[in-house]
């Protein structure tokens, strides 16, 4: 008797009314190593959509362009023709942006890769947002008042509709100063600040000529303001000769001859 793919565990005669019945316990049919590997399931095809597509925009542009100036956000500029896809991940890659890169509005060339199937490029228009926490002034700020004294605090505003350089360091430098009046609720632009002043225009300070190892002393006359480091113009007292030099600090301006 012949038992194929059964392990024959064990036999028993067991007595029975009229003769004896044969039991056998076997195993489970083993697998077969030449049976082919069970293969996963092919991929099936599926629509790619608009939402999925901004969503790829929007992630390339802010590894390859945006990076750390802010979050992007944008909007497709007109409806998207879902495209059939059947390899996971769909791959996006940037073709060509207008020379000024991400702006509010702008047209973005791109093309899409289905595993190594490309699927075709296209051009589209969006509208773009950069959020990013930056420094606004609370109350109205006065032209000379310095930073460290304005009241201020950080808000999240779109950085791309600011066109300027804006202030959005939360550890500012110290020494600095307004360089114009800034109205409340608006935010701090880089230009909007500039080194304290140290010296101003018509105050009377020390200047100190120095000429090898040899100095001289006398009172000058400031004919412009300045911060500390800067190059000034100033006026000696006595002979009404102007000349200039460097603002050391608020009473102290040097001259080398």
């Amino acid at each position: 008797m012949k038992l194929s793919h059964l392990v024959l565990l064990s036999l028993l005669t067991i007595p029975a009314r009229g003769g004896f019945v044969l039991s056998s316990l076997a195993s489970e049919p083993s697998a077969d190593p030449s049976s082919p590997p069970v293969q996963a399931p092919a991929p099936q095809p599926r629509l790619l959509g608009g939402s999925e597509l901004k969503d790829l925009l929007t992630s390339t542009l802010q590894q390859q362009y945006v990076q750390d100036q802010g979050e992007l956000e944008l909007k497709l500029g007109r409806d998207w023709k879902p495209v059939t896809v059947c390899t996971e991940p769909v791959m996006l890659h940037v073709l060509e942006l207008p020379t000024l890169g991400v702006s509010p509005n702008f047209i973005v060339r791109f093309e899409l890769l289905d595993g190594e199937r490309h699927l075709g490029s296209w051009q589209m228009p969006v509208s773009a947002h950069v959020w990013r926490e930056v420094w606004v002034a609370r109350t109205a700020l006065r032209r000379g008042q310095l930073l460290s004294e304005t009241e201020r605090s950080r808000e999240r505003r779109d950085v791309l509709a600011l066109r300027e350089a804006y202030v959005g360091n939360e550890n500012e430098e110290a020494g600095l100063e307004l360089a114009e009046n800034v109205p409340a609720g608006a935010p701090l632009l880089q230009r909007q600040l500039k080194p304290r002043t140290v010296v101003r225009r018509g105050q009377v300070v020390e200047a100190l000529l120095r000429a090898g190892a040899m100095a001289v002393s006398l009172k000058v006359e400031v004919l412009e303001d300045g911060a500390s480091g800067q190059q000034v113009r100033v006026r000696n007292l006595q002979t009404k000769r102007e000349f200039r030099g460097k603002v050391e600090n608020e009473g102290t301006i040097s001259v080398s001859l």
